[in-house]
C-alpha cells in the first residue's frame, strides 16, 4: 500500500513538473520575449478551467461578466432560427408578429412552414457553442462612416461576416471587405447572393414566407406592399429564416418596446450575440460629421430612412453603446 502511494505521488509530481515546464516554455516564447514566471499560475488556472468556459476565445460574449444589464437581457434558450425542429411560434409572439405590417387574412402559418421546409433544408443549427470554439463575427452595417475607413481586410478576417439589405461590396472592398457569409434581408430589401452566402430571411408577415417559397420555385408572387422580385438568386440549401420569437425577444428585452419593431441592424447584432463568441461591429451610426447615410450614397444628407418612425434609432444606439461599454462587442466607428 505504501509503495502504491509513493508511486502515485511520483506520477502526480511528474505531471506537475511537466505542466510547469510547458507553461514556462510558453511564457518564455510568447512573441519571442521572455516573461515573468508570475504569469504561470494564471495560465495554469486558465488551462484547468478551459473545459468549463463557453468558448475558446480570450473572452466569450455569452459568459457572465458581472453586468446585470446584460445578464438580464441575453437569453440563449431562444433559438435564432425557424427550423424543422424549432417550428412552434408561441401564441403571444404570433399575435404581435401579425401586427408588424398589418397583415390581414394570413394563410395558416403552420401550413406555410410545412411547405417552406419542403423547399429549404430547415435543419441548420448555429447554436453549437463549445469550450473549444472561437467563432469571430463581424456585423457590417451600412453607415457612411465606413467610407475611407480601410476596414475591409480586417472585416474579411472574421469567421462570419454578416451584412444586410442592399449592401454592396463591389467597388467598396477596401472599406467594407469582400467576404460575406450571411446576408440579412426581407422581401422588399432582397438582393441576389453568391452561391456560398447564406440568406437569412427576416419575415415580418406570413406573406414573406410565402414569397421565399415562390422565389425559389414557381415565381408567382411579385408584390407584398410594394413590388418584389419574382425570383432571387440564392442557393436553396443556404436559405435560413429568422425566428419571429427572437424578433419579439429583441423588441421586449432589448428595446423595451421602443419603436414599432427592431431594425435589421439590431436584429443582426443580437443574432450575432447568440451564435458568435466574439462580435465586432462596423458601419453603425452617423459619420464623423453627424450625417446619417449609406456608404454607397454620394448624398451625405440622404438619411430619410432614420425618420420613418418605425425604429427608435436613438434607443438602439444606446443599446450598442452599452454593449460596447461592458466589452461585449467592439465598435468600429470609422477613421
Amino acid at each position: 500500500m505504501a509503495f502504491r502511494r509513493l508511486r502515485n505521488f511520483k506520477i502526480f509530481l511528474s505531471v506537475g513538473f511537466a505542466v510547469f515546464f510547458i507553461m514556462t516554455y510558453i511564457s518564455f516564447n510568447d512573441n519571442g520575449k521572455s516573461t515573468s514566471l508570475y504569469k504561470f499560475p494564471e495560465q495554469l488556472w486558465r488551462f484547468m478551467m478551459s473545459s468549463r468556459r463557453q468558448c475558446g476565445c480570450d473572452t466569450c460574449v455569452a459568459e457572465p461578466e458581472g453586468s446585470t444589464w446584460f445578464d438580464e437581457r441575453l437569453n440563449l434558450s431562444i433559438s435564432p432560427l425557424l427550423t424543422k425542429q424549432n417550428n412552434v411560434i408561441p401564441e403571444s409572439v404570433y399575435k404581435w408578429w401579425l401586427t408588424l405590417q398589418g397583415e390581414k387574412k394570413p394563410k395558416d402559418i403552420y401550413e406555410v412552414m410545412e411547405e417552406l421546409f419542403k423547399v429549404i433544408p430547415g435543419d441548420f443549427d448555429l447554436m453549437d457553442q463549445s469550450p473549444y470554439r472561437c467563432r469571430t463575427c463581424a456585423v457590417v452595417g451600412n453607415s457612411g462612416n465606413l467610407k475611407s475607413s480601410y476596414y475591409g481586410p480586417e472585416i474579411d478576417e472574421h469567421d462570419f461576416v454578416l451584412r444586410m439589405n442592399h449592401a454592396p461590396t463591389a467597388r467598396f472592398e477596401q472599406d467594407v471587405g469582400s467576404k460575406t457569409t450571411h446576408h440579412f434581408v426581407y422581401p422588399e430589401s432582397v438582393r441576389d447572393l453568391q452561391a456560398n452566402v447564406s440568406m437569412i430571411l427576416i419575415p415580418f408577415k406570413t406573406l414573406d414566407l410565402q414569397w421565399i417559397i415562390s422565389a425559389l420555385t414557381h415565381g408567382t408572387i411579385n408584390r407584398t406592399y410594394i413590388p418584389v422580385p419574382r425570383k432571387v438568386r440564392v442557393s436553396k440549401e443556404k436559405v435560413l429564416v429568422y425566428s419571429p420569437e427572437l424578433m419579439k425577444y429583441v423588441y421586449d428585452k432589448w428595446l423595451l418596446n421602443h419603436g414599432r419593431y427592431p431594425s435589421t441592424g439590431l436584429l443582426a447584432v443580437i443574432f450575432a450575440l447568440h451564435v458568435c463568441d466574439k462580435v465586432d461591429i462596423y458601419g453603425f451610426g452617423a459619420d464623423s460629421k453627424g450625417n446619417w447615410h449609406h456608404y454607397w450614397e454620394n448624398n451625405a444628407s440622404a438619411g430619410a430612412f432614420r425618420v420613418t418612425g418605425v425604429h427608435d434609432g436613438d434607443f438602439e444606439a444606446s443599446i450598442l453603446a452599452n454593449l460596447t461599454s461592458i466589452n461585449k462587442v467592439l465598435m468600429f466607428r470609422g477613421r
